[in-house]
Parts: C-alpha cells; structure tokens; sequence
C-alpha cells in the first residue's frame, strides 16, 4: 500500500484489492431532480461506456453483440446493485443505424436498467449521432438489404421518414427524457447547442436535502455531428454554474464526459517516467485519442480544488486511474462495457462508491464474470 499526501484536503490512496462489499438500499428519483444518499449506507454509481448498440444491424452479428452486452449490464447490475448509472457515450454506433430513429437501439441499451428500477443519466459520445456510412458492399451484386422500420403502433416509429437518415442528438435525448422516470438526463441549455448532454446532478445528505455531499457535472464532448471538443461556451458555462451551486469549492466535484482531454496524454502510463507507479489499472493498450482541441476546461479544473476526477470513455483499451500534475484531481477511464465497436478485450464497468460519513471516493472495475480489481480511494 502507498500513501501520497498532496496541499489539498484530501490525500489519495491506491489499494489492490477482490473484497464483497454489502449491497445499498434501493433509490427512487426526488422529487427535487436531485440525488440522495440513504442513511449510512454509501452511493454506487456503475459507468457503462462504448456499449455501441446497433452496430451492423442488418448482419446477424451485430444482433448477437447488443445481446452480449446486456449480459454485461446486467451481471454488474446484479452484482454491484449501483444506486444510479451513467451511460458514458457511445451508447449506440449510429453510423451503422439505418432507420431514422436510432432511439430504438438507445432504448434497448437502457433497458438492463430501467428493468432493474434503477435511475441513470446519459450523455452522448462521437459515435451517438454520426452520419450513417454507407458500406462499399452494398453496391455490389448483393445490393442493399430490405429495411426493416420498427412497427407502426412503436414509439420509435419513423413513419415516412423511416429510412437512411440519422437522429440528432436533440431527437434521442428528448424521447429518453419523455419515456423514462427514472431518467436523470436533459438537454442542458440552448446557447451550448449543438452539444447538448450538460446539465449538474447533486447528490444531497441522507439528513438533509438542501445539503450537499458531492456535485456531478456532466458534459457533452462532441463528436459524430460536429467536432469532438468542450467548447469555450461550455467552460463558460461550468464556470457560471459552480459559481452558482458550490460558490466557495466547499462540496466535492466529479466530472463525466466521453473523448479524453489533451491533458490524459500528459498523464498516461509510459514505461519511460515514473508516472506508472502513481497509476492504477489493468490494461494500458494504446495511446490516448483525444479530442480536437482544447478551449480551457482544463485549466479551469485544475485551479478549482473541489473537482476531484474526470471520467471518460472512448479508449476501449484503457481503463486506468492516474492524478494529474501530482495534484488532487484524478484522470479516469471507464471500461469498455459494449461487445460492439472495436477491440477484444474483456468487458466491464467502473464502479464509484461515495460514502458520506467519513466522507470518500473510491473506485474499482467490476469484470463481467465478477473479477473485481484496480481499487483507487480518489479522495478521503
């Protein structure tokens, strides 16, 4: 066990460990829109990322991956029994969705959830609303195959538009958010358009509603319809809207958006620095694919001490855990969750567990077999 004390409130702790843990009390949606923790039991929160539902829908293929990754899903969710879960991009690969209304797809990878009665929030990878990409073999003596549109009577129905067309950003979070009560999701506001997932969730005391254990930001990274980047609008954004809940950085504050920042390939793990000793995770298989380019997040969440980590998605060969500029503010991948898009390696989801009293963050993979391992305290 190494410990590591930094100028901020709370030291960082790395732990290996594949310990049970007691499952927590089951959580229905406040009334407020907000979050809450249940008596002294802690807040699990499972990341689900790159589940790329609706890959190559018209092979048998594709159908059989959606199936693989709800197995997925749902073993963690039975396992772990997560308060709340955060679909972290990439949800479907809608640049192989035919039909206009890819909320078809997006509805089925909420389902192992929703099923469960257990609340989530979304927000959108590059992937999500992509141009559909017309493969080369369909041009060729096979031609294209027959559409297959959802039934009339379906709430996904695309009626005469039902064809090779996408489904914006705006089109799926608006039938998640009209469908679902247990949806935590929004479109966040217009003048950050055409990005769209950002909103703040706070997860309130089990004493007191008003009162604030941790802030959960969420923002839409781009990618798909328009450039994959965090605006200056966006930053802006943050900035007011901190300001505005947590005035005097007193509450602690995490972060989830989906394509890495420039700033996770300053961190990661390289045989030739010491930096992997300071990191904790399992597989470092190749290098970062971050966004576009970088308008200021950054450097805005580096010199806000209460924001304690990022979490990202996107690298479905990375699922590790480094802090950055030996600060207290941790860089995290998810695990790939999905059977769909690239890469084999085995599947999984991160796992966040906040507890109140004494107040932590940590964090750990839960393997789709029930392999737990890569355990980080991310605050104390």
């Amino acid at each position: 066990m190494f410990i590591f004390w930094t100028t901020f409130i709370c030291p960082f702790l790395i732990i290996s460990a594949n310990h049970l843990r007691g499952a927590p009390l089951p959580i229905t949606p406040e009334e407020d829109g907000n979050l809450k923790m249940h008596g002294g039991a802690p807040f699990k929160i499972a990341l689900f990322a790159d589940l790329h539902f609706g890959e190559d829908t018209w092979t048998a293929w594709g159908p059989r991956q959606d199936l693989n990754s709800g197995r997925v899903m749902s073993s963690v969710l039975d396992q772990e029994q997560p308060d709340f879960v955060i679909y972290l991009g990439d949800v479907i690969t809608a640049n192989n969705v035919v039909i206009k209304n890819a909320s078809l797809y997006w509805d089925k990878a909420l389902s192992p959830t929703r099923n469960r009665g257990i609340p989530w929030s979304t927000i959108f990878g590059n992937h999500d609303d992509a141009p559909f990409e017309w493969p080369i073999e369909w041009f060729s003596q096979s031609g294209i195959p027959q559409i297959h549109c959802p039934d009339t009577n379906s709430p996904f129905f695309g009626g005469e538009e039902c064809g090779f067309r996408g489904t914006t950003r705006l089109e799926l979070m608006k039938n998640e958010i009209e469908r679902n009560s247990l949806s935590y999701s929004k479109k966040g506001p217009k003048n950050l358009w055409p990005s769209v997932s950002n909103y703040v969730l706070k997860l309130s005391s089990s004493d007191d509603s008003q009162a604030a254990v941790v802030y959960m930001y969420f923002f839409d990274s781009g990618g798909g319809s328009y450039p994959e980047v965090i605006s200056d609008a966006q930053v802006k954004w943050f900035q007011r809207k901190s300001k505005e809940v947590n005035p005097h950085s007193r509450v602690p504050e995490i972060i989830f958006w989906h394509v890495p920042s420039e700033a996770y390939k300053t961190v990661a793990p390289n045989f030739e620095t010491t930096s992997k000793h300071y990191c904790v995770g399992s597989i470092f298989s190749e290098d970062v694919a971050a966004q576009d380019g970088e308008m200021g997040i950054m450097k805005v969440l580096e010199e806000r001490p209460s924001v304690k980590a990022v979490f990202v998605g996107h690298n479905h060969g990375l699922d590790w855990c480094c802090p950055y500029m030996k600060k207290l503010l941790w860089l995290c991948f998810a695990r790939h969750t999905g059977y769909g898009g690239y890469g084999n390696w085995d599947r999984g989801a991160r796992i966040i567990e906040i507890n109140e009293r004494p107040f932590s963050i940590k964090s750990w993979i839960t393997m789709e077999d029930g392999y737990l391992h890569s355990e980080v305290i991310l605050c104390s």
